[in-house]
């Protein structure tokens, strides 16, 4: 097998990793799956499921619990030799793991695939989206984050499933301890890495209060995750977990609801794959605006709520 796409356990039937996987089997029509984490095993059997996946391999073991890079990154790099292409996808699970499983192998890694032309040539974005450069690798092993499309999403195969193949795990390094762990609770309906419909605000909206009187019941009319801008999350309005950006997460839905918010490029390179774009702004100048599919010009506290009543 040429391609291996590996996966954190945690995130395995999300809708960024499923739309990676999508991405990873343009490089061949059968490609392995690695699974990671903790009881990793219902995960492995619901890939198995998916067209193009010849076989699932699972590391699994206690100490793969919340994805320690320095644990799984020495036994990764022991079977990612083996291939021509590794495939992450590009979540932070990916994004902390694929550089060093790169600098194991000695080669270096091309990141944020958006398209992948051949076999060694492919396109990524850069500065923070504003400008697209096409890279042609040629190391032994290409080690890639591949950046998910809405338009490529992986389906569930009608048929028997690919083998599950159980790996023996590494050691426990030791060279990290778990002090605690703070998970906060999902942004709406929806969390934001499964998430179809994105409802984001800015710092337009003017207050947390106006996040939870105009955006959250937005949100929850269309069963949205809610998500800000940093502008939004650094003035208080939204906790950290909702920011969308080049320093926060990275979405591709298929519906991507933008109030409130100019459209800076570090904001864009989070949520540019998204599939249709619907901006509430005043300015028709407004960067988002000009990538929005559809617009709606005018106050957000009066198109909001015109917006909401129209739903029905």
């Amino acid at each position: 097998m040429s391609v291996l796409f590996l996966v954190d356990v945690q995130h395995a039937a999300g809708r960024m990793t499923l739309a990676a996987l999508a991405v990873a089997r343009e490089l061949a029509p059968a490609i392995d799956v690695m699974v990671c984490g903790t009881d990793a095993q219902d995960a492995a059997r619901a890939l198995a499921g998916h067209t193009g996946v010849a076989r699932v391999r699972v590391l699994d073991a206690p100490h793969y619990a919340h994805g320690e890079e320095e644990n799984l990154s020495m036994v990764i790099a022991q079977f990612a030799g083996a291939y021509r292409h590794v495939v992450f996808a590009a979540d932070p699970f990916g994004r902390s793991l694929a550089p060093r499983v790169a600098a194991m192998l000695d080669v270096a890694p091309v990141t944020d695939v958006l398209e992948i032309l051949d076999a060694e040539t492919f396109r990524r974005p850069l500065c923070a989206g504003a400008l697209i450069e096409t890279v042609r690798c040629q190391e032994r092993v290409k080690v890639l984050t591949a950046h998910p499309s809405s338009h490529a999403e992986a389906v569930v195969r009608a048929g028997s499933a690919a083998p599950v193949e159980k790996l023996a795990p590494g050691p426990d390094l030791g060279v990290r301890t778990l002090i605690s762990r703070s998970v906060e609770a999902p942004s709406g309906p929806a969390t934001l890495g499964a998430a179809q419909i994105v409802v984001a605000g800015g710092l337009g909206l003017g207050s947390a209060e106006a996040f939870r009187a105009l955006l959250a019941p937005l949100a929850a009319r269309l069963g949205a995750a809610l998500a800000a801008t940093r502008a939004a999350v650094d003035a208080g309005f939204a906790p950290g977990a909702w920011q969308i950006g080049q320093s926060g997460r990275v979405v591709a839905p298929r519906l991507y609801i933008a109030v409130g918010l100019s459209g800076s490029r570090q904001h864009l390179a989070g949520m540019r794959s998204a599939g249709c774009v619907v901006a509430i702004n005043r300015d028709p100048d407004a960067p988002i605006v000009k990538l929005a599919d559809y617009a709606l010009i005018g106050d957000l506290h009066e198109q909001v709520p015109l917006f909401l009543k129209a739903l029905g």
